[in-house]
């Protein structure tokens, strides 16, 4: 079509050949075959001149708006991979997404204006080709799959105590003495429940009853800070509480490796501007590197 088009604006095949980079044979086989699935003669040839038949004026008339929406939409496209636009959908774990990912989030739509943000915070792992999700913050090891994975950050779990209870209670010097010391269970339900720990070299679990049983961390810290005994959380659950001196670390030197944090996102072929565009503003703006003495995002990505 397109070289249809250039032969009637050229009014000739060599002129055709010349401007499209083709030979002139490649040109007149082009419009031969195109005449040949329609069925229908476009051109009338001469030795002197090509002109358009009937058929061929209107066709030229529809090709020129068919060929002009498609350079449309090809620059569209081409312009998504260069600029930011359209729209961001991002899934990320509750806890985590409330306090770090919805400033990331909100900083990200500040400074690309074209694109429009939806962020997804659940703690069920969803399928970001199924649910329509452009990428997602994970936490802790990936089973394998077909996604594209960049680590940003790593956290690590800790058992944590209010100085109160502490004084109170004394503070654990091995794994085994949790077992003398009330507990607080927050997350997924274990029977019996119990917590990991690294001791010599070696992965050890150690079993404990609760006094206390919850399904989010903020119950768990809350109890805790209230002196309700030693619970194990990730290390960016309890930060605040850390720094402002409400709880305590303990058993620390036993902590097992830390956990990395990941963006995942379905393929790195042809990656859209937006985003590279959020992977490129996390790697900028945030240190998700997670100790007791470290928030999350720094000062230039807004309020916490």
């Amino acid at each position: 079509m397109t070289t249809f088009v250039a032969v009637a604006d050229l009014k000739g095949f060599a002129p055709a050949a010349r401007k499209l980079g083709l030979s002139a044979s490649a040109v007149t086989r082009y419009v031969a075959a195109l005449e040949d699935r329609l069925g229908a003669r476009l051109l009338q040839r001469t030795t002197r001149s090509v002109t358009l038949t009937d058929i061929g004026a209107r066709y030229l008339e529809r090709a020129r708006r068919i060929l002009g929406d498609v350079e449309e939409a090809e620059s569209a496209a081409q312009a998504e991979r260069t600029q930011p636009n359209g729209r961001l959908i991002v899934s990320a774990p509750v806890g985590f997404g409330r306090i770090h990912v919805t400033p990331l989030m909100s900083l990200y739509l500040q400074r690309y204006s074209n694109v429009s943000g939806e962020l997804r915070l659940t703690d069920h792992l969803v399928n970001l080709v199924e649910d329509g999700v452009d990428a997602a913050v994970r936490i802790g090891h990936l089973a394998d799959s077909s996604l594209v994975a960049r680590v940003v950050g790593s956290m690590r779990r800790i058992v944590v105590a209010s100085p109160d209870y502490l004084a109170r209670r004394g503070t654990p010097k091995l794994p085994k003495d949790i077992s003398a010391h009330d507990t607080i269970q927050f997350g997924g339900v274990a029977v019996p429940p119990e917590w990991r720990f690294v001791e010599n070299g070696e992965d050890i679990r150690v079993a404990h009853t609760p006094r206390f049983t919850c399904n989010v961390a903020d119950a768990a810290i809350w109890h805790a800070e209230r002196g309700g005994g030693l619970t194990s959380v990730l290390a960016y659950q309890a930060a605040e509480a850390l720094a402002a001196g409400r709880l305590k670390t303990v058993l620390s030197r036993f902590e097992r490796p830390a956990m990395p944090i990941h963006i995942v996102y379905p393929t790195s072929r042809l990656l859209s501007a937006k985003v590279r565009a959020f992977i490129d503003l996390t790697a900028e703006t945030c240190n998700w590197n997670f100790d007791v003495r470290k928030f999350s995002v720094r000062p230039s990505a807004g309020p916490r």
